[in-house]
């Protein structure tokens, strides 16, 4: 019991010494500092991630989601280019085979026409899904540097705040433990 009581304890000046933290670095900012929005914001950054992947999170100022961008396009790319190039290779033998030539790489362990028709089928599958992967991260390329750059402009003031408290209990000689969030328009 007491344990827990501690444990509440030290979260609540935790939580209470960081939103003091955060309230002295509002204070330093000016006022006018404070109340510059900029419309064009989310729109320039989604732009700008349409034109080049990534470009918009630059603008936003968040570099460490350029390597994950990236990486996820690039291996998209990466099994579109594989999958076409295996699509192709079932594809030509299986035009050569029907020109009457014999000398292809499958001759020995794939002996029927059907069966490279099902591989052409089977990679072509999988070049289809890579397409619509890299156009899935592509997209949320862009949401994500829109929605970011919405984010930045959130208001934060004054006027806000969240702050803990501690009450004593009316009928034993606890003390409650709570939180309060004051909104003023």
């Amino acid at each position: 019991m007491v344990k827990n009581k501690f444990f509440l304890l030290l979260i609540s000046v935790l939580v209470f010494g960081s939103l003091q933290a955060q309230q002295q670095e509002l204070d330093t900012l000016t006022r006018k500092e404070r109340l510059i929005i900029d419309p064009l914001t989310p729109a320039r950054a989604a732009f700008y991630s349409t034109i080049v992947p990534g470009l918009g999170q630059i603008y936003t100022g968040k570099y460490w989601k350029l390597p994950i961008i990236y990486g996820a396009l690039g291996t998209a790319g990466y099994y579109y280019f594989y999958q076409r190039k295996q699509m192709n290779v079932f594809r030509d033998i299986y035009k050569r085979r029907i020109a009457g030539y014999t000398d292809d790489i499958y001759q020995g362990r794939i002996l029927k026409n059907d069966q490279l028709i099902e591989g052409m089928k089977f990679h072509k599958s999988y070049r289809d899904q890579a397409v619509m992967t890299f156009m899935v991260f592509y997209l949320l390329n862009v949401i994500d540097a829109n929605v970011g750059a919405h984010l930045m402009q959130f208001n934060v003031n004054e006027q806000l705040s969240f702050r803990p408290h501690l009450k004593p209990n009316e009928f034993n000689t606890n003390m409650n433990y709570g939180l309060t969030l004051n909104i003023n328009f």
